[in-house]
C-alpha cells in the first residue's frame, strides 16, 4: 500500500485530531473505509457520546505541518507502506504515521534497542560503547531516545554503523538541545532520527513514555545497561515484554543504586547480558523467522470487517471534556439513546470487561462497540488493561 499524498493528508489530519490515538485511528480508518471519511464522521460520533464539539485538524493546519516537515528534510511514512518498520507495525500501539529524517534504508535493518542511566557510571558508558559498536559490526542497528548518559553514547559508538534516534517531541525541537550536533551526524552519516509528535512539539514529562515504546517496537529486544528502580529505562523494558520483544539487563554492583533496577530483571528473568554473544545468539533465531505483523490501518475502496479491532481502542493523553452530564447529546435516535443510556448506566470510575457489559446489557456487541467508541471520541471513557473500560473521573 502506498498512500496518495491527499490520503497522507487526511491521515495526518486524523491522527492530530482530538481524542484520536493509534488504536482509535486504525479503528475508525478501517470501519469508515478510510481517513476521510472518519474525518466527516468524527463530530457525529463526539455528539452522540455527549460531547458537543471536538477540535478536528483543518487541512490547512496538516498543510502548515507537511510544508514545516519538508523544510526540515522530514518524510512522513504511513503504517502499512513498505517503508514503514516491520517490527514496529507489530505492535498494537504503533504509531499511524512517523516522522522519518534521515535514511529510510536503515530503518529496514534489524535493530536493538539500547537505555540505560542519563547519569551513567564511567563503567557503564564504557560498555555501552563497547557493546553498541559489536552490535553494529555484527550487522544490527542501534536503537536509542538520545537522552543524555546511555543513549549519547549508543549513538556515537555506532554512526557508522548505523543508528535511531527517537525523539520524544517535534522533529524541530530536540532534547536534550546540546545533542542537536549528535543528531546532525546521525543523519548524515546515514542514520535515521523518528517522530510521531507533531512539529513544533515540545517534549513534555508524559511524552517520553511514549517515545519508549517506540524505541522497543522498533527493535527485537532492548538492553538496559544501568536504570534505578523508577528509571525510565525500566518503562522500555515493560513496553518491550508487552511487545513479545527480548528484554537483556547488564549486571552491576548491588551497592550502585543504579544497577538495582537491571539487577531485578535479571532476576524477573531478563537476559543477562555481559557481552555481544548474549545478545545475537538470543536474537538471530528471531530475526530469521521475521516479526509478526499486526493487521494494519489502510485505505481501502470500501469499510473493511474489523470486528476483532474494536476491543483495542485507546484514549491519548489530550484534554478532556468538561465534566457535566453524561446523557446522549439531543438528536441520537431512540434506539442509540436507549443503548447509550444502558451502558453508561452500566459504567462507573472502575474499570469493567467490554465482555461483562456484553452480557449484563443484553446488547449486540455490535451496539456496544459503537457506543463505546463515540464515548471515546468524546473523550468520556478510558481504556485499561485486560480489555476494561471506565468513565472518566
Amino acid at each position: 500500500m502506498e498512500l496518495t499524498d491527499e490520503q497522507r493528508l487526511d491521515w495526518l489530519r486524523l491522527i492530530r485530531s482530538e481524542n484520536v490515538g493509534p488504536r482509535t485511528f486504525r479503528a475508525l480508518i478501517n470501519k469508515f473505509g478510510g481517513a476521510s471519511a472518519a474525518l466527516e464522521a468524527l463530530p457525529d460520533l463526539a455528539r452522540r457520546g455527549g460531547r458537543p464539539s471536538l477540535k478536528v485538524t483543518s487541512r490547512a493546519e496538516a498543510e502548515k505541518e507537511m510544508a514545516a516537515a519538508a523544510r526540515l528534510g522530514v518524510r512522513f511514512v504511513a503504517m502499512g507502506e513498505p517503508n514503514f518498520p516491520k517490527t514496529l507495525q507489530a505492535i498494537d500501539t504503533a504509531p499511524p504515521l512517523i516522522g522519518v529524517r534521515g535514511s529510510m534504508d536503515v530503518l529496514a535493518r534489524p535493530s536493538v534497542g539500547m537505555v540505560g542511566s542519563r547519569n551513567a557510571s564511567a563503567s557503564g558508558l564504557t560498555f555501552t560503547e563497547r557493546l553498541s559498536r559489536q552490535l553494529g559490526e555484527a550487522g544490527y542497528v542501534v536503537v536509542s531516545g538520545l537522552a543524555r548518559g546511555v543513549d549519547t553514547r549508543a549513538h556515537r559508538a555506532t554512526l557508522q554503523t548505523g543508528t535511531v534516534a527517537v525523539l520524544a517531541g517535534g522533529q524541530d525541537k530536540v532534547y536534550p538541545s546540546e545533542n542537536e550536533p549528535l543528531l546532525r551526524a546521525i543523519v548524515e552519516q546515514g542514520g535515521a532520527v523518528v517522530s510521531e509528535m507533531p512539529m513544533g512539539w515540545e517534549p513534555r514529562g508524559r511524552d517520553f513514555p511514549r517515545r519508549n515504546r517506540i524505541i522497543s517496537g522498533l527493535s527485537y529486544g532492548v538492553v538496559v545497561v544501568e536504570a534505578a528502580r523508577r528509571s525510565g529505562s525500566l518503562i522500555t523494558a515493560r513496553f518491550a515484554l508487552e511487545q513479545g520483544r527480548e528484554v537483556f539487563a547488564v549486571p552491576g554492583s548491588p551497592l550502585d543504586p543504579r544497577a538495582e533496577g537491571t539487577n531485578d530483571l535479571i532476576r524477573d528473568g531478563a537476559t543477562l547480558c555481559a557481552s555481544v554473544e548474549h545478545v545475537t545468539s538470543v536474537l538471530e533465531p528471531l530475526i530469521a523467522s521475521g516479526p509478526r505483523t499486526e493487521p494494519g490501518a489502510e485505505e481501502p475502496h470500501h469499510a473493511l470487517d474489523t470486528e476483532e479491532l474494536w476491543d483495542e481502542l485507546d484514549l491519548p493523553d489530550i484534554p478532556r471534556a468538561p465534566k457535566g452530564s453524561v446523557s446522549p447529546a439531543p438528536g441520537i435516535d431512540e434506539s442509540g439513546m436507549d443503548a447509550a443510556l444502558g451502558l453508561i448506566a452500566l459504567l462507573g470510575p472502575s474499570p469493567i470487561a467490554v465482555d461483562d457489559l456484553v452480557r449484563q446489557s443484553g446488547l449486540p456487541i455490535r451496539t456496544v462497540q459503537m457506543t463505546l467508541l463515540e464515548l471515546e471520541i468524546a473523550g468520556r471513557l478510558e481504556r485499561h488493561g485486560g480489555n476494561a473500560v471506565s468513565l472518566t473521573p
